[in-house]
């Protein structure tokens, strides 16, 4: 026989179960609301003109805002010439160092295509083999003028290195190499001057 009490207590215990599994169906989707990731609101934005992944975003290194350009280096060597007219020779020192590497790097890229384009097709290891040339001439130009920077900031050790690369690099022959040449005469590094003056010719006496 089941008490009274007992069948109070078994209805009350139901009755309390149902409602707290009332209030956990009803909890349930709440939390998993919360434990969801909020929506991306403070995600960084990219902006369509600068994702990398768009053809339509890719830009020529023939521009100036490219550094490892023709114009880049160019742009560098403005900027230096702008600084050694207001005598900021750190700042120019700088920007010559800067535009010698990336002229350096340019030449030996189109050396480098050149020679992978040889016994291939000629018109590329040619033309490749002309812009290794050029580039390497503009590096020469600012390696001379980094030297000179130095100069003036009476630093030779640190011009004589620059100079004695332009002479490898130029022959003593062209102007460049003579130019440099020059430079080490004048600071005492070399005793010789190069090309030798012309010697005196002794004057045929007429018979």
């Amino acid at each position: 026989m089941v008490y009274s009490g007992t069948v109070c207590w078994l209805r009350f215990t139901a009755r309390m179960t149902i409602g707290a599994i009332a209030v956990l169906t009803l909890l349930a989707p709440l939390q998993a609301q919360a434990q969801q990731p909020s929506a991306p609101d403070n995600q960084q934005q990219v902006d369509p003109a600068d994702d990398p992944t768009d053809p339509n975003n890719l830009r020529p290194l023939t521009q100036d805002s490219s550094l490892l350009s023709i114009a880049g280096g160019q742009r560098l060597m403005a900027e230096a010439s702008g600084a050694i007219s207001n005598q900021n020779y750190t700042l120019a020192a700088q920007k010559l160092q800067e535009s010698r590497q990336v002229f350096n790097q340019l030449s030996n890229f189109y050396q480098q295509l050149s020679s992978s384009f040889a016994g291939i097709d000629i018109r590329l290891a040619d033309s490749n083999r002309t812009k290794a040339v050029e580039t390497a001439q503009m590096r020469d130009e600012a390696t001379y003028r980094l030297a000179l920077v130095h100069r003036a900031q009476n630093k030779p050790e640190l011009a004589v290195p620059l100079l004695i690369q332009i002479i490898r690099s130029q022959q003593p022959t062209r102007d460049l190499g003579k130019k440099a040449y020059q430079q080490l005469l004048e600071l005492g590094f070399v005793d010789a001057p190069f090309p030798r003056p012309a010697a005196n010719q002794p004057r045929s006496s007429n018979k």
